[in-house]
């Protein structure tokens, strides 16, 4: 098994004992991107429209340090404080996939790391 650790400081560093990606083979399978600035490792300010926004930025910044870019992402994994979010989430998310978007759930939790209200998880095939 061909397997690389993905890792970028354009995107948070972990905070726990797990990488920002693992590359197998063709797949990247990223870790779950929360609304941490890079630069700065805090939360970004703002609402959960702006948390969404840094989420997959954040994620694309992970697989472009695999070599992809979002249109190879085939499946993501939405993680989200309040299900009334939802909307607002689905509406900047939808900025990001225009083109054939990938296959999505999308769960309500009741607590995401470092209290935000968004995390998203991503497969990518390159």
């Amino acid at each position: 098994m061909d397997k690389t650790v993905i890792n970028t400081d354009r995107a948070p560093a972990a905070i726990g004992p797990y990488s920002q990606a693992i590359k197998v083979g063709n797949l990247i399978f990223t870790s779950g991107q929360i609304p941490l600035d890079p630069a700065t490792g805090q939360i970004v300010p703002g609402g959960v429209a702006e948390q969404a926004e840094r989420v997959l930025e954040n994620l694309k910044a992970v697989l472009a340090a695999a070599g992809a870019g979002l249109e190879q992402v085939v499946k993501t994994t939405v993680y989200i404080k309040d299900m009334e979010d939802f909307g607002v989430v689905n509406e900047v998310y939808g900025r990001y996939f225009t083109k054939e978007p990938p296959a999505r759930s999308c769960v309500e939790v009741a607590r995401l790391p470092k209290d935000v209200l968004v995390e998203i998880e991503a497969i990518a095939v390159v």
